[in-house]
């Protein structure tokens, strides 16, 4: 069962009335947030998962990037309730 502050660290952010799931990593000190959830906010994609996963082809093939390099797979609660992984990227590597 989780503590209170187990749940203080995955919170839910909102933007423009859109939830970016996040988790704050007590030993870099610093949050984390699903790829995914920014993807959505930023594209307004009706599949976000499936935009993401062929952003990282596309990259990968036209500038030989490996986006998930700059992403660490961080379980965050899914919306069905359960914890699954998800690519997360701190704010530095989050698109601006």
């Amino acid at each position: 069962m989780k503590t209170d502050e187990d749940k203080s660290l995955q919170q839910i952010k909102l933007f423009e009335d859109s939830k970016i799931r996040s988790v704050w990593d007590e030993k870099e000190e610093q949050w984390y947030f699903s790829v995914v959830d920014v993807v959505a906010v930023l594209t307004e994609s009706v599949n976000p998962r499936d935009y993401w996963f062929k952003m990282k082809k596309r990259v990968h093939s036209e500038d030989g990037i490996e986006l998930s390099t700059i992403c660490r797979q961080l379980k965050m609660q899914s919306p069905d309730g359960k914890m699954s992984e998800t690519d997360a990227a701190n704010v530095k590597a989050l698109p601006r």
